[in-house]
Protein backbone atom coordinates (compact mmCIF):
# COMPACT_ATOMS: atom_id res chain seq x y z
CA UNK A 1 0.00 0.00 0.00
CA UNK A 2 1.12 3.39 -0.92
CA UNK A 3 0.22 6.77 1.39
CA UNK A 4 -1.67 9.92 0.00
CA UNK A 5 -1.70 13.12 1.64
CA UNK A 6 -4.72 14.87 3.11
CA UNK A 7 -4.82 18.37 0.96
CA UNK A 8 -5.47 20.53 4.53
CA UNK A 9 -3.46 19.11 7.59
CA UNK A 10 -0.38 17.03 5.14
CA UNK A 11 -1.25 13.79 7.27
CA UNK A 12 0.11 10.81 4.96
CA UNK A 13 -1.65 7.33 5.31
CA UNK A 14 -2.27 4.55 3.24
CA UNK A 15 -5.93 5.13 4.95
CA UNK A 16 -6.64 8.21 2.62
CA UNK A 17 -8.01 8.26 -0.59
CA UNK A 18 -6.31 9.63 -3.28
CA UNK A 19 -9.19 11.05 -5.20
CA UNK A 20 -11.10 12.14 -2.20
CA UNK A 21 -8.12 14.13 -0.52
CA UNK A 22 -9.16 14.62 2.64
CA UNK A 23 -8.62 12.45 5.80
CA UNK A 24 -11.47 11.48 8.39
CA UNK A 25 -9.18 13.71 11.21
CA UNK A 26 -10.03 17.30 8.64
CA UNK A 27 -13.85 16.09 7.77
CA UNK A 28 -14.09 15.85 11.78
CA UNK A 29 -12.65 18.96 13.00
CA UNK A 30 -12.40 21.74 9.84
CA UNK A 31 -15.64 19.98 7.84
CA UNK A 32 -16.40 23.61 5.95
CA UNK A 33 -12.71 23.41 4.13
CA UNK A 34 -12.95 19.66 4.22
CA UNK A 35 -16.44 19.59 2.13
CA UNK A 36 -14.93 22.21 -0.32
CA UNK A 37 -12.61 20.09 -1.41
CA UNK A 38 -14.54 16.85 -1.88
CA UNK A 39 -17.64 18.77 -3.02
CA UNK A 40 -15.18 19.08 -6.21
CA UNK A 41 -14.40 15.46 -6.31
CA UNK A 42 -17.75 14.96 -6.43
CA UNK A 43 -18.48 17.26 -9.52
CA UNK A 44 -15.63 15.89 -11.31
CA UNK A 45 -16.84 12.16 -10.74
CA UNK A 46 -20.33 13.32 -12.03
CA UNK A 47 -18.35 14.87 -14.85
CA UNK A 48 -16.97 12.11 -16.40
CA UNK A 49 -19.93 10.96 -16.96
CA UNK A 50 -22.08 13.42 -18.48
CA UNK A 51 -24.37 13.72 -15.09
CA UNK A 52 -25.82 16.52 -13.71
CA UNK A 53 -23.08 17.80 -11.04
CA UNK A 54 -25.13 19.17 -9.07
CA UNK A 55 -29.33 19.05 -8.41
CA UNK A 56 -30.70 21.62 -10.42
CA UNK A 57 -32.23 24.20 -8.76
CA UNK A 58 -33.85 26.60 -11.80
CA UNK A 59 -35.65 29.27 -10.52
CA UNK A 60 -39.44 28.96 -11.87
CA UNK A 61 -38.54 25.42 -12.98
CA UNK A 62 -40.48 22.03 -12.16
CA UNK A 63 -39.84 20.36 -8.80
CA UNK A 64 -39.32 16.45 -9.66
CA UNK A 65 -40.05 15.74 -5.52
CA UNK A 66 -39.92 12.50 -5.84
CA UNK A 67 -36.61 11.64 -3.61
CA UNK A 68 -34.61 14.22 -0.78
CA UNK A 69 -32.34 15.80 -3.91
CA UNK A 70 -35.56 18.15 -4.76
CA UNK A 71 -34.57 18.60 -8.12
CA UNK A 72 -36.20 21.97 -9.79
CA UNK A 73 -35.39 21.35 -13.62
CA UNK A 74 -35.69 23.38 -16.11
CA UNK A 75 -36.43 23.30 -19.77
CA UNK A 76 -33.15 21.15 -21.53
CA UNK A 77 -31.81 19.63 -18.12
CA UNK A 78 -32.15 16.61 -16.29
CA UNK A 79 -32.33 15.59 -12.60
CA UNK A 80 -29.84 13.95 -10.60
CA UNK A 81 -30.24 11.10 -11.20
CA UNK A 82 -30.55 12.15 -14.64
CA UNK A 83 -33.88 10.40 -15.65
CA UNK A 84 -36.37 13.36 -15.08
CA UNK A 85 -36.56 16.22 -17.80
CA UNK A 86 -38.75 18.91 -18.55
CA UNK A 87 -41.04 19.49 -21.86
CA UNK A 88 -43.11 22.37 -22.20
CA UNK A 89 -43.34 23.31 -18.38
CA UNK A 90 -44.42 19.20 -17.82
CA UNK A 91 -41.77 16.60 -15.40
CA UNK A 92 -40.86 13.50 -18.01
CA UNK A 93 -39.79 10.47 -16.96
CA UNK A 94 -37.11 9.04 -19.16
CA UNK A 95 -37.33 6.09 -17.06
CA UNK A 96 -39.12 4.32 -13.64
CA UNK A 97 -42.93 5.07 -14.37
CA UNK A 98 -44.46 1.21 -13.79
CA UNK A 99 -44.45 1.42 -17.85
CA UNK A 100 -40.52 2.00 -18.10
CA UNK A 101 -37.57 1.13 -16.01
CA UNK A 102 -34.17 0.91 -16.55
CA UNK A 103 -32.30 -2.30 -15.05
CA UNK A 104 -30.37 -5.15 -15.12
CA UNK A 105 -31.67 -8.31 -13.15
CA UNK A 106 -30.87 -11.88 -12.80
CA UNK A 107 -31.62 -14.72 -10.84
CA UNK A 108 -29.73 -15.39 -7.94
CA UNK A 109 -29.72 -18.93 -6.24
CA UNK A 110 -30.67 -19.13 -2.29
CA UNK A 111 -28.70 -19.33 -0.06
CA UNK A 112 -26.98 -16.14 -1.65
CA UNK A 113 -25.32 -12.97 -0.42
CA UNK A 114 -27.72 -11.08 0.95
CA UNK A 115 -27.15 -8.22 3.14
CA UNK A 116 -30.38 -9.82 5.60
CA UNK A 117 -28.98 -13.21 5.15
CA UNK A 118 -28.61 -14.13 8.60
CA UNK A 119 -32.42 -13.19 9.83
CA UNK A 120 -34.11 -13.07 6.14
CA UNK A 121 -36.92 -16.01 5.18
CA UNK A 122 -34.51 -16.68 2.01
CA UNK A 123 -30.72 -18.47 3.71
CA UNK A 124 -32.99 -22.00 3.74
CA UNK A 125 -34.84 -21.95 0.75
CA UNK A 126 -32.37 -24.03 -1.41
CA UNK A 127 -33.52 -24.78 -4.98
CA UNK A 128 -35.16 -21.27 -4.90
CA UNK A 129 -33.78 -18.08 -6.31
CA UNK A 130 -34.21 -14.46 -5.42
CA UNK A 131 -35.12 -11.99 -8.72
CA UNK A 132 -32.03 -9.63 -8.30
CA UNK A 133 -33.27 -6.42 -9.66
CA UNK A 134 -30.39 -3.56 -10.02
CA UNK A 135 -31.74 -0.36 -11.30
CA UNK A 136 -29.42 1.95 -13.41
CA UNK A 137 -29.60 4.81 -11.43
CA UNK A 138 -29.29 6.22 -8.29
CA UNK A 139 -30.21 9.64 -5.92
CA UNK A 140 -26.53 9.80 -4.22
CA UNK A 141 -22.60 9.48 -5.69
CA UNK A 142 -20.98 7.09 -3.31
CA UNK A 143 -17.48 7.41 -4.38
CA UNK A 144 -16.57 3.54 -2.91
CA UNK A 145 -19.29 2.51 -5.41
CA UNK A 146 -19.32 -1.45 -6.29
CA UNK A 147 -22.02 -1.04 -8.62
CA UNK A 148 -20.85 2.44 -10.72
CA UNK A 149 -20.77 0.80 -14.44
CA UNK A 150 -24.83 1.87 -14.42
CA UNK A 151 -23.80 5.36 -14.88
CA UNK A 152 -22.76 5.00 -18.27
CA UNK A 153 -26.59 4.00 -19.09
CA UNK A 154 -28.14 6.23 -21.78
CA UNK A 155 -31.77 6.66 -20.07
CA UNK A 156 -33.34 7.16 -23.96
CA UNK A 157 -31.80 3.64 -25.12
CA UNK A 158 -34.46 0.30 -24.69
CA UNK A 159 -30.93 -1.78 -24.19
CA UNK A 160 -27.44 -0.93 -23.14
CA UNK A 161 -25.46 -4.16 -22.28
CA UNK A 162 -27.08 -5.70 -19.61
CA UNK A 163 -29.39 -2.69 -18.75
CA UNK A 164 -32.42 -2.73 -20.57
CA UNK A 165 -35.85 -1.14 -20.03
CA UNK A 166 -38.62 -3.28 -19.27
CA UNK A 167 -42.20 -1.99 -18.48
CA UNK A 168 -43.64 -3.69 -14.50
CA UNK A 169 -45.56 -6.26 -15.93
CA UNK A 170 -42.86 -7.79 -18.01
CA UNK A 171 -40.50 -7.87 -14.98
CA UNK A 172 -42.71 -9.38 -13.09
CA UNK A 173 -43.65 -12.13 -15.52
CA UNK A 174 -39.99 -12.88 -15.19
CA UNK A 175 -40.66 -14.76 -11.91
CA UNK A 176 -41.56 -18.46 -12.28
CA UNK A 177 -42.80 -21.11 -9.16
CA UNK A 178 -38.97 -20.78 -7.96
CA UNK A 179 -39.08 -17.37 -7.29
CA UNK A 180 -38.63 -16.86 -3.42
CA UNK A 181 -37.89 -12.98 -3.37
CA UNK A 182 -37.24 -10.09 -5.50
CA UNK A 183 -34.90 -7.39 -4.02
CA UNK A 184 -34.89 -4.27 -5.54
CA UNK A 185 -30.83 -2.83 -5.87
CA UNK A 186 -29.21 -0.55 -7.78
CA UNK A 187 -27.95 2.39 -8.08
CA UNK A 188 -30.85 2.86 -5.69
CA UNK A 189 -34.47 1.82 -6.06
CA UNK A 190 -35.32 5.40 -4.70
CA UNK A 191 -34.77 7.08 -8.01
CA UNK A 192 -37.27 4.46 -9.90
CA UNK A 193 -40.22 3.77 -7.00
CA UNK A 194 -42.89 4.37 -8.89
CA UNK A 195 -41.74 0.96 -11.12
CA UNK A 196 -40.72 -0.86 -8.21
CA UNK A 197 -43.73 -0.51 -6.56
CA UNK A 198 -45.71 -1.59 -9.59
CA UNK A 199 -43.41 -4.46 -9.89
CA UNK A 200 -43.76 -5.60 -6.09
CA UNK A 201 -47.52 -5.50 -5.69
CA UNK A 202 -47.55 -7.72 -8.70
CA UNK A 203 -45.09 -9.88 -7.32
CA UNK A 204 -46.79 -9.68 -3.91
CA UNK A 205 -50.02 -10.87 -5.34
CA UNK A 206 -48.04 -13.99 -6.30
CA UNK A 207 -46.56 -15.46 -3.05
CA UNK A 208 -43.06 -13.23 -3.65
CA UNK A 209 -41.41 -11.64 -1.07
CA UNK A 210 -40.70 -8.17 -1.25
CA UNK A 211 -37.43 -7.05 -0.45
CA UNK A 212 -35.41 -3.18 -1.14
CA UNK A 213 -31.86 -2.47 -0.70
CA UNK A 214 -31.60 1.21 -0.21
CA UNK A 215 -30.05 4.18 0.95
CA UNK A 216 -33.13 5.51 1.74
CA UNK A 217 -33.35 8.79 -0.23
CA UNK A 218 -37.30 8.10 -1.35
CA UNK A 219 -40.45 10.62 -0.56
CA UNK A 220 -41.47 9.13 2.92
CA UNK A 221 -44.95 8.58 0.95
CA UNK A 222 -43.11 5.81 -1.30
CA UNK A 223 -41.32 4.51 1.87
CA UNK A 224 -44.86 3.68 3.08
CA UNK A 225 -45.74 1.27 -0.09
CA UNK A 226 -42.06 -0.53 0.42
CA UNK A 227 -42.93 -1.19 3.89
CA UNK A 228 -46.66 -2.31 3.20
CA UNK A 229 -45.35 -4.71 0.12
CA UNK A 230 -42.67 -6.39 2.49
CA UNK A 231 -44.87 -6.26 5.36
CA UNK A 232 -47.74 -8.32 3.71
CA UNK A 233 -45.41 -10.24 2.02
CA UNK A 234 -42.64 -11.36 4.33
CA UNK A 235 -40.19 -9.16 2.86
CA UNK A 236 -37.65 -6.96 4.40
CA UNK A 237 -36.29 -3.11 3.69
CA UNK A 238 -33.02 -3.15 4.10
CA UNK A 239 -31.46 0.34 4.70
CA UNK A 240 -27.62 1.09 4.01
CA UNK A 241 -26.66 3.50 6.48
CA UNK A 242 -23.68 4.71 5.08
CA UNK A 243 -22.23 7.45 7.74
CA UNK A 244 -24.30 9.02 10.96
CA UNK A 245 -21.82 12.46 10.98
CA UNK A 246 -23.78 14.81 8.18
CA UNK A 247 -20.64 16.16 7.07
CA UNK A 248 -18.91 12.55 6.33
CA UNK A 249 -21.91 11.79 4.76
CA UNK A 250 -21.26 14.51 2.13
CA UNK A 251 -17.91 13.76 2.17
CA UNK A 252 -18.61 9.98 1.04
CA UNK A 253 -21.69 10.45 -1.49
CA UNK A 254 -21.95 14.22 -1.72
CA UNK A 255 -25.46 14.42 -0.04
CA UNK A 256 -27.10 14.52 3.24
CA UNK A 257 -28.08 11.87 5.22
CA UNK A 258 -31.02 13.58 6.88
CA UNK A 259 -33.67 11.88 5.06
CA UNK A 260 -32.05 8.62 5.05
CA UNK A 261 -31.94 8.94 9.18
CA UNK A 262 -35.83 10.28 9.14
CA UNK A 263 -37.32 7.41 6.91
CA UNK A 264 -35.22 4.97 8.58
CA UNK A 265 -36.84 6.13 11.98
CA UNK A 266 -40.39 6.11 9.96
CA UNK A 267 -39.68 2.85 8.80
CA UNK A 268 -38.52 1.53 12.55
CA UNK A 269 -41.66 2.11 13.60
CA UNK A 270 -42.92 -0.69 11.59
CA UNK A 271 -40.61 -3.33 13.36
CA UNK A 272 -42.80 -4.25 15.68
CA UNK A 273 -45.60 -5.49 13.59
CA UNK A 274 -43.83 -8.91 12.38
CA UNK A 275 -40.19 -9.86 14.49
CA UNK A 276 -39.21 -12.95 11.99
CA UNK A 277 -38.40 -12.37 9.51
CA UNK A 278 -37.72 -9.08 10.52
CA UNK A 279 -39.21 -6.27 8.51
CA UNK A 280 -36.34 -3.72 8.67
CA UNK A 281 -32.80 -4.29 8.80
CA UNK A 282 -29.60 -1.64 8.82
CA UNK A 283 -26.34 -2.05 7.03
CA UNK A 284 -23.39 0.31 7.16
CA UNK A 285 -19.96 -0.39 4.89
CA UNK A 286 -16.46 -0.46 6.93
CA UNK A 287 -14.72 2.21 4.47
CA UNK A 288 -11.15 2.02 5.47
CA UNK A 289 -9.99 5.65 7.07
CA UNK A 290 -13.19 6.93 7.04
CA UNK A 291 -16.05 4.98 8.63
CA UNK A 292 -14.56 4.06 11.87
CA UNK A 293 -15.39 2.41 15.39
CA UNK A 294 -16.77 5.58 16.50
CA UNK A 295 -18.67 6.40 13.82
CA UNK A 296 -20.18 2.83 14.08
CA UNK A 297 -21.14 3.53 17.10
CA UNK A 298 -22.76 6.78 16.58
CA UNK A 299 -24.68 4.53 14.01
CA UNK A 300 -25.49 1.61 16.03
CA UNK A 301 -26.72 4.13 19.27
CA UNK A 302 -29.09 5.51 16.48
CA UNK A 303 -30.48 2.58 15.48
CA UNK A 304 -30.55 1.21 19.22
CA UNK A 305 -32.65 4.53 20.58
CA UNK A 306 -35.60 3.40 18.10
CA UNK A 307 -35.50 -0.43 18.58
CA UNK A 308 -32.51 -2.45 19.84
CA UNK A 309 -33.14 -5.85 18.01
CA UNK A 310 -33.22 -4.24 14.76
CA UNK A 311 -30.45 -6.42 12.88
CA UNK A 312 -27.40 -4.84 11.84
CA UNK A 313 -24.64 -6.11 9.41
CA UNK A 314 -21.47 -4.48 9.29
CA UNK A 315 -19.88 -5.00 5.32
CA UNK A 316 -16.58 -5.70 4.78
CA UNK A 317 -15.34 -2.79 1.63
CA UNK A 318 -13.58 -3.90 -1.33
CA UNK A 319 -11.91 -0.94 -2.98
CA UNK A 320 -14.40 0.59 -6.18
CA UNK A 321 -14.70 3.10 -8.20
CA UNK A 322 -13.02 6.62 -7.04
CA UNK A 323 -12.00 5.08 -3.66
CA UNK A 324 -9.86 2.36 -5.41
CA UNK A 325 -6.88 2.88 -3.66
CA UNK A 326 -7.92 1.78 -0.35
CA UNK A 327 -7.20 -1.60 1.36
CA UNK A 328 -9.96 -3.82 2.12
CA UNK A 329 -11.31 -3.18 5.56
CA UNK A 330 -8.88 -5.17 8.03
CA UNK A 331 -9.78 -8.07 10.78
CA UNK A 332 -8.98 -5.47 13.56
CA UNK A 333 -11.16 -2.47 12.42
CA UNK A 334 -14.33 -4.94 11.70
CA UNK A 335 -13.46 -6.29 15.21
CA UNK A 336 -14.02 -2.55 16.75
CA UNK A 337 -16.61 -1.94 15.06
CA UNK A 338 -18.66 -4.89 16.02
CA UNK A 339 -17.56 -4.29 19.93
CA UNK A 340 -19.02 -0.44 19.48
CA UNK A 341 -22.23 -1.46 17.41
CA UNK A 342 -23.03 -4.34 20.51
CA UNK A 343 -21.62 -1.71 23.28
CA UNK A 344 -24.71 0.88 22.01
CA UNK A 345 -27.03 -1.56 22.67
CA UNK A 346 -28.17 -3.55 19.74
CA UNK A 347 -28.82 -7.02 20.11
CA UNK A 348 -28.41 -8.49 16.52
CA UNK A 349 -25.58 -7.92 15.29
CA UNK A 350 -23.02 -9.69 12.40
CA UNK A 351 -20.23 -9.11 10.47
CA UNK A 352 -20.55 -9.93 6.87
CA UNK A 353 -18.38 -9.91 3.77
CA UNK A 354 -15.95 -11.49 5.73
CA UNK A 355 -14.05 -13.17 3.04
CA UNK A 356 -12.75 -9.52 2.49
CA UNK A 357 -11.33 -8.70 5.19
CA UNK A 358 -7.87 -8.18 5.64
CA UNK A 359 -4.76 -7.57 7.92
CA UNK A 360 -3.72 -4.50 5.33
CA UNK A 361 -3.82 -2.14 8.86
Amino acid sequence: MSNSLCTLCGASTPLISANLGVCLTCLRRQPENALSHTMQVHRQARRAFSLPELPPQAEGGVRCGLCSRQCVINEGERGYCGLRTVNERRLVHLAGTPARGLLHWYRDPLPTNCVADWVCGGHSRFGQHNLAVFYASCTLNCLFCQNWHFRNTDPTLDRQGNVQALSAKELADFANQRTHCVCFFGGDPASQMPHAMAVGRLLAERGVAVCWETAGTMHPRFLRVALELSLISNGCIKFDLKAFDSNLHRALTGASNAQTLANFAAAAEYFHQRSSPPLVVASTLLVPGYVDAEEVGRIAQFIADLNPDIPYALLGFHPHFFMDDLPCTSFRHAGEALEAARAAGLRNVRLGNVHLLSNAY
